[in-house]
C-alpha cells in the first residue's frame, strides 16, 4: 500500500507545539473519513531525521485532489511519499489565497492559536454537507479580534461575526482596514450604526474586497460583516439559514468570560445554552456548528446535551482534547444541522 509522511509545522507556541502531532493524527483521521477519495489507515506518529512526522497509508496512490486537500491540514509543513528509506516531496496546493500575515500580525493576550483555529474550521466544515474547497459563508458568534474570520478569508470564504466587546470590534475594524490598504486591495469599508425602533442596538462593519480592480468590478469579491452587539441578538442582524458553518472558540472564564445574568461566569455552558438556539437558526440545513471550550467549565456530555436539545446531531470525532495551561484543557465538539 502507498505510504506517506506529513512533516509537522513548527509551532511558535511551545505548549501547542507539544500537542500538534497528536492533534494532527486526529485531524487527518477526519480528513480520511470525510474528504479524501482514498481510504486512510495506519496513521501514526514517526520521527524521521530527528523531526516529527505523521505517517499513513492509503488504499490507492493519492490523487492530486487529495494532495490539495491534505495541504490544508492545520499543522502540515510538507507532504512526502515514502519510497524505501527516501522521501519524495509532493506538490502542495493549499486553499490559502491571501498572505499569511493576515493571521499572524495581530498579537494580544488571549488570542487563539492560529493553527488551532484552522483545525477547528477544517473539522467543522468537513462535518457538514459542503466541501472545504467551496465558497462558504462562515459565522463566528463570539469573534473577538477576528482570528476565525481571518482564517475564513484565507480560504476564500465570506466571514461574519458578532462580539459584544467594543474594544475588540474597534481593534479588528482598524486592523483589517489597514491590512487591505497596505496590500493595495480594492475594497469598500464602512461602519454604520444599527437601530431598532430608533434605539441603537449595535454597530456594523461592512467590507467588500478583491485583490484587483478588475475582479472588484466583475463582482468577484469577498465579504466581511462584523456586528458589535450581544451574541444573543445575532438573529436581529442576520437572516435565518445564512451560514454554511458556525465556528467559535468560547470564553474560557479565565482571560475571557461570559457575562449573562450578572457577574463573570467561569463556565461557557450557560452562554451556549442561551445562544445555541439562535446560532442554529442562522445555520443552513446540512451545515455544522464547531465549538471549542474549556472542559473545566463543563463536561462533553453536558455540552452534547445542550446541542442535542437545540435540534442538532453531535458528530462522532477523534479525541481533540489538549492541555493549554493549568486552568484550561481545551476540547472540540461539532454538531450538524439536519
Amino acid at each position: 500500500m502507498p505510504r506517506y509522511a506529513l512533516l509537522i509545522l513548527p509551532a511558535f507556541n511551545r505548549v501547542y507545539g507539544e500537542s500538534s502531532v497528536r492533534l494532527t493524527l486526529a485531524e487527518l483521521a477526519v480528513f480520511g473519513r470525510r474528504a479524501l477519495r482514498s481510504e486512510v489507515s495506519a496513521i501514526e506518529e514517526r520521527v524521521i531525521g530527528g523531526l516529527p512526522y505523521v505517517s499513513f497509508e492509503t488504499a490507492a496512490p493519492l490523487a492530486d485532489g487529495d494532495v490539495a486537500l491534505l495541504s490544508n491540514l492545520s499543522s502540515v509543513y510538507a507532504l512526502y511519499g515514502i519510497e524505501g528509506e527516501l522521501l519524495r516531496p509532493l506538490t502542495m496546493a493549499p486553499l490559502d489565497r491571501l498572505s499569511s500575515d493576515l493571521i499572524t500580525i495581530q498579537k494580544y493576550a488571549g488570542k487563539t492559536n492560529e493553527h488551532f483555529t484552522k483545525l477547528l474550521l477544517n473539522v467543522t466544515v468537513l462535518a457538514g454537507d459542503r466541501r472545504l474547497d467551496e465558497r462558504l459563508s462562515v459565522f463566528d458568534p463570539l469573534c473577538g479580534r477576528g482570528t476565525t474570520l481571518n482564517q475564513a478569508l484565507m480560504y476564500g470564504y465570506d466571514a461574519y461575526g458578532v462580539d459584544v466587546d467594543s474594544k475588540d470590534f474597534e481593534a479588528y475594524s482598524g486592523f483589517l482596514k489597514t491590512w487591505l490598504k497596505n496590500k493595495r486591495f480594492k475594497h469598500t469599508a464602512e461602519t454604520v450604526p444599527v437601530r431598532r425602533e430608533r434605539a441603537l442596538v449595535g454597530r456594523r462593519l461592512n467590507i467588500a474586497f478583491s485583490p484587483s480592480k478588475e475582479a472588484f468590478k466583475s463582482g468577484d469579491t469577498q465579504r466581511v460583516a462584523v456586528v458589535n452587539a450581544d451574541t444573543l441578538r445575532s438573529r436581529e442582524f442576520f437572516k435565518p439559514h445564512s451560514f454554511d458553518v458556525v465556528v467559535t472558540d468560547t470564553p474560557y472564564g479565565v482571560q475571557h468570560g461570559s457575562r449573562g445574568g450578572g457577574g463573570l461566569s467561569r463556565s461557557p455552558l450557560e452562554l451556549i445554552r442561551k445562544a445555541a438556539p439562535v446560532w442554529a437558526e442562522l445555520l443552513r440545513p446540512g451545515g455544522a456548528i464547531g465549538i471549542s471550550w474549556n472542559t473545566y467549565g463543563g463536561t462533553r456530555d453536558e455540552l452534547a446535551e445542550i446541542l442535542t436539545k437545540t435540534g442538532l446531531d453531535v458528530v462522532d470525532l477523534p479525541d481533540f482534547e489538549h492541555w493549554v495551561d493549568q486552568a484550561i484543557v481545551r476540547d472540540i465538539m461539532v454538531a450538524r444541522k439536519p
